[in-house]
C-alpha cells in the first residue's frame, strides 16, 4: 500500500516527462519517512484487521494438507527475499513476490499462508536501514491480498494441483485481486482521499504483472508438489530480476540527474530574464504557481502539465534578445517597437530549440503563449483548440498576473477588476474553460 499510486496519476515515458522522475523521488522519500497521524491510524487498523482475518483463517478454515515446518521456514525465507527485490516505477515499487506466493499455497495448508506471507514481509524488511518502524503496520497490511486465495483454496478437496484445475486457480487469483483492490483502495480513500475508481485504474499495472507471474509460480508448484524446497526454485529467477531492478535503479538515477539539469537550465534562463527586466523575472515565477493550479483543476495529463509549468517560467525568455530600451520603455510602444516586441515568442522558441530535450519540446508552447482564442493573436493567428492547451493556460494566467502587478506606466488593477476583465475577454482572448478554472482557483 505504501506507494504513490494512491497519491498521483501515473506519468508517461521518463525520457519525455520529468513528472515521472519527480514521482520516483517522492516514492523514495516516502519510503524513508515516518507516517503521518492519519496514515498511521489507518495502517494500524488495517494491520489489526489482517491479523484477525489471518488468525481466523488458520483456526477455522479446513486444511487440505499437513503443515511442514521445513516448508514453512523455506517459504518465509524465499518470500522475504522476493519482497526485497523491488522495481522502482514512477508511482512506487513493485516486487516479484507472486513467484513465491503461488507455490506456497500448494506446499503448505492454504489457511496458514497469510500469516507466513506477513512473516516474510517482516523478515524482508528487518535489514532495511531506511525503513522506519512506523511502516511495520503497512508491512502487515500488505499481506491482505493473500487472504482471498487462501479462502478459495482451503475448500479445494484435491491435494495435487493440475492444469486441469485452471478454473479454480483463476478463481483464487480473482479473489486475490479483489481483496487487494478492496483493501488498498480503502487505504488510499481514507488516508489520501483518492477516489476508488481512480485507485483501481492506477493499480492495473500491478494486476497485469501478477497475472503474468502467476502461471510461472503455478508451474513450479505443480512440478515440485510434495517437495518442501520447491519454493526455492524461483530464487534464480528472482536473482535475475534483482539484477534488472538494479539496472533500472541506475537508469532512474541518471534520469533524476537529467531532471535536475533541466530544472537548473530553466532557472538559469529565468535568471537571465530577471537580469534584463526585474518585472518579467518575478512575474514569470508568479505565473508558474497559477498555471500549475489551473492545470490541476482542468485535469491535464502529466506531460501537458509539465509543458505548462516550464512554459510559464520561460514564456518570456525571448525578451532577452529584445533591446532593453523597448523592454523597459515607460509607456505604450509605437508600431515599430511593437512589431519587434511581438517577435519575442519566436525568438524564445528558437532559443529553447537550441537547448533541446524537454525545453526544446516546450518551444511551440512558448511560441503560442500570446495567441488568442478568436485567432487574432500572434505570431501565427491560431484560433481556439489549435492553440496548445498549455499555451492557453499560460496566456490567461500571464494576463491575470500582469493586470494585478504595478508597472512603470500604470498601477495594478484590483482583483475584482481583473476578474471582470478576464470574464469580458472569455471567448475572445481566452479559452472560456481556462478562464473558469482560473477564477475557481483564485476564489478558492
Amino acid at each position: 500500500m505504501d506507494n504513490l499510486r494512491v497519491e498521483a496519476a501515473a506519468a508517461g515515458d521518463l525520457s519525455l516527462d520529468l513528472l515521472a522522475t519527480e514521482l520516483v523521488e517522492h516514492a523514495r522519500a516516502r519510503s524513508t519517512r515516518s507516517l503521518g497521524v492519519l496514515e498511521e491510524r489507518v495502517a494500524v487498523a488495517m494491520a489489526v484487521g489482517f491479523l484477525a482475518a489471518a488468525c481466523s483463517a488458520a483456526v477455522f478454515l479446513p486444511s487440505v494438507r499437513s503443515f511442514s515446518p521445513v516448508a514453512a521456514v523455506l517459504a518465509v525465507a524465499a518470500y522475504a527475499i522476493a519482497s526485497r527485490v523491488q522495481f522502482e516505477i514512477h508511482e512506487g515499487f513493485a516486487a516479484p513476490s507472486q513467484l513465491v506466493l503461488v507455490p506456497m499455497f500448494f506446499a503448505l495448508p492454504p489457511r496458514d499462508v497469510p500469516l507466513l506471507v506477513a512473516a516474510g514481509f517482516l523478515v524482508g524488511q528487518l535489514h532495511r536501514r531506511t525503513h522506519p518502524l512506523s511502516h511495520t503496520p503497512i508491512d502487515l497490511a500488505n499481506a491482505w491480498y493473500s487472504v482471498g486465495p487462501a479462502v478459495v483454496l482451503a475448500f479445494w478437496e484435491t491435494r495435487v494441483p493440475s492444469w486441469n484445475n485452471a478454473g479454480l486457480f483463476a478463481a483464487a487469483f480473482a479473489a486475490q485481486v479483489f481483496v487487494d483492490l478492496a483493501m488498498t483502495s480503502t487505504w488510499s480513500r481514507i488516508a489520501y482521499k483518492v477516489r476508488v475508481l481512480d485507485h483501481i485504474r492506477l493499480m492495473r499495472e500491478t494486476v497485469l504483472v501478477d497475472a503474468a507471474l502467476t502461471p510461472i509460480g503455478l508451474g513450479i508448484a505443480i512440478a515440485t508438489i510434495g517437495r518442501p524446497w520447491g519454493t526455492l526454485l524461483v530464487l534464480p529467477l528472482i536473482g535475475l530480476l534483482f539484477v534488472f531492478a538494479q539496472e533500472r535503479q541506475r537508469r532512474l538515477d541518471h534520469a533524476l540527474e537529467l531532471s535536475n539539469a533541466y530544472r537548473g537550465t530553466a532557472m538559469l534562463l529565468g535568471e537571465m530574464i530577471e537580469a534584463d527586466d526585474a518585472y518579467t523575472g518575478s512575474h514569470s515565477r508568479d505565473v508558474v504557481e497559477l498555471v500549475l493550479a489551473v492545470s490541476d483543476r482542468l485535469g491535464l495529463d502529466p506531460r501537458a502539465r509539465r509543458q505548462a509549468e516550464f512554459a510559464a517560467l520561460l514564456h518570456d525568455v525571448g525578451k532577452v534578445k529584445i533591446p532593453p530600451e523597448i523592454i523597459n520603455k515607460p509607456g505604450p510602444l509605437d508600431a515599430d517597437e511593437w512589431a519587434l516586441m511581438s517577435t519575442h515568442t519566436i525568438l524564445g522558441e528558437e532559443m529553447l530549440g537550441q537547448v533541446g530535450g524537454l525545453l526544446g519540446d516546450i518551444g511551440h508552447v512558448v511560441r503560442s503563449s500570446h495567441e488568442r482564442w478568436d485567432g487574432d493573436g500572434y505570431p501565427d493567428g491560431l484560433p481556439a483548440e489549435r492553440i496548445p492547451i498549455a499555451a492557453r493556460i499560460v496566456s490567461a494566467c500571464d494576463a491575470w498576473s500582469a493586470m494585478t502587478t504595478d508597472r512603470a506606466y500604470r498601477s495594478r488593477m484590483s482583483d475584482r477588476e481583473a476578474a471582470e476583465e478576464l470574464r469580458s475577454c472569455s471567448g475572445t482572448q481566452f479559452d472560456p474553460r481556462v478562464v473558469d478554472a482560473l477564477l475557481d482557483v483564485l476564489s478558492s
